[in-house]
């Protein structure tokens, strides 16, 4: 036997050897090594049985917490034809399904509040993002005071585009109807730009009121604004409008426009 082969034989012994008595110190390690401790698992206790059952509320998903929520949506001082200010605010208090909500929009020119109403309303959910609401809207500006049945919808569309639409049925059989479109697009993390489209339609001819019958008023508006915190933001913004019908015929006949264009400045706020 070649001396080649003689060394590579003595390797594969010495190695074999090494292997081994690694190994048989890991066995005497683990031999004398202390057990390790384990937690065992409690019982399983009624608390424990109570807690993993499914609630028997046909929504066990939604939480039963009284919750409240505002939002000054618009509060604003405007320039056009006419100066002045104007403002809308929402506000519901309740559970995840049923609400109570207060809703309120108006408007003062040249020191004199020209429209203002109110609606209390009872809210419903019937679908993820959307309720239905039912109450009564107080009118109390312009002309007499006035009260009507509302009901209506709000909720968020595809695109994420916010909509209330509601109906309203008054005094003398006069009814009508108000859409509202919101859409919020972020420019920046603070930098919000807001369009809104607002239509109004009534049933029939009110002097008192400034109303025609048919499509009354259309409002489409602009506003950018700056979140200093999410909570509070001021805004700047163009709002263009338009009126049809009756209503424009009453306005020119009192000797004003029936399209006015507006530069805003005002406040968001919620909390």
């Amino acid at each position: 036997m070649s001396v080649r082969r003689l060394l590579a034989v003595a390797c594969l012994l010495a190695s074999g050897t090494a292997v081994h008595a690694q190994d048989h110190q890991h066995m005497q390690h683990m031999q004398h090594a202390p057990p390790v401790q384990s937690t065992p698992v409690p019982p399983v206790t009624d608390a424990d049985r109570v807690a993993a059952r499914k609630p028997d509320a046909a929504h066990p998903a939604h939480d039963n917490t009284l919750q409240s929520f505002v939002l000054v949506d618009r509060l604003e001082a405007f320039d056009g034809d006419h100066s002045g200010q104007q403002w809308s605010a929402r506000a519901w208090m309740g559970h995840d399904l049923d609400k109570l909500w207060v809703r309120t929009e108006g408007e003062r020119t040249q020191g004199r509040t020209t429209a203002s109403d109110v609606e209390v309303l009872y809210g419903r959910a019937v679908a993820p993002w959307w309720d239905v609401l039912v109450g009564l809207r107080h009118d109390f500006k312009p002309g007499a005071a006035q009260d009507f049945l509302a009901l209506g919808v709000t909720g968020m569309a595809p695109y994420k585009i916010e909509v209330q639409a509601t109906a309203f049925a008054g005094q003398g059989g006069q009814f009508g109807t108000r859409l509202e479109f919101e859409y919020e697009a972020l420019l920046t993390n603070r930098l919000i730009l807001q369009p809104l489209i607002e239509v109004e339609a009534w049933g029939h001819d009110d002097p008192q009121r400034g109303i025609g019958s048919g499509l009354s008023q259309v409002e489409a508006g602009l506003r950018l604004r700056y979140e200093v915190t999410r909570q509070f933001a001021p805004y700047v913004g163009l709002v263009r409008e338009w009126r049809f019908g009756g209503t424009a015929d009453q306005l020119r006949a009192e000797g004003e426009p029936a399209n006015d264009t507006r530069v805003v400045a005002g406040i968001r706020a919620w909390f």
